[in-house]
């Protein structure tokens, strides 16, 4: 390979690199914002209805009809039966 190919190459790489960094931190903050309030994480689920709220859990119908329930743990908002486990799940 001659001299400038390898620093296209190398361009290259160095700018997919920098692409891949973006999208992943991108969507850590996305997620970050989606679990911090119920009402974030209602619209992240695509919830078209409120059923019932408390200050743990809540109740909403998606516009399939399917009704989910979004339960808060460790001060941010999952879907039930979703908790991250940490590292390994046993």
């Amino acid at each position: 390979m001659t001299k400038n190919k390898l620093k296209i190459v190398l361009i290259a790489i160095i700018l997919l690199a920098l692409i891949a960094f973006a999208f992943c931190a991108y969507w850590v903050f996305y997620l970050q914002k989606a679990h911090s309030t119920f009402e974030n994480y209602y619209a992240f689920r695509g919830c078209a209805q409120l059923i019932s709220k408390t200050d743990n859990y809540g109740f909403c119908k998606l516009a399939s009809g399917k009704i989910i329930k979004i339960v808060k743990f460790e001060d941010k908002w999952f879907l039930d039966g979703d908790l991250p486990c940490g590292f390994f799940c046993f």
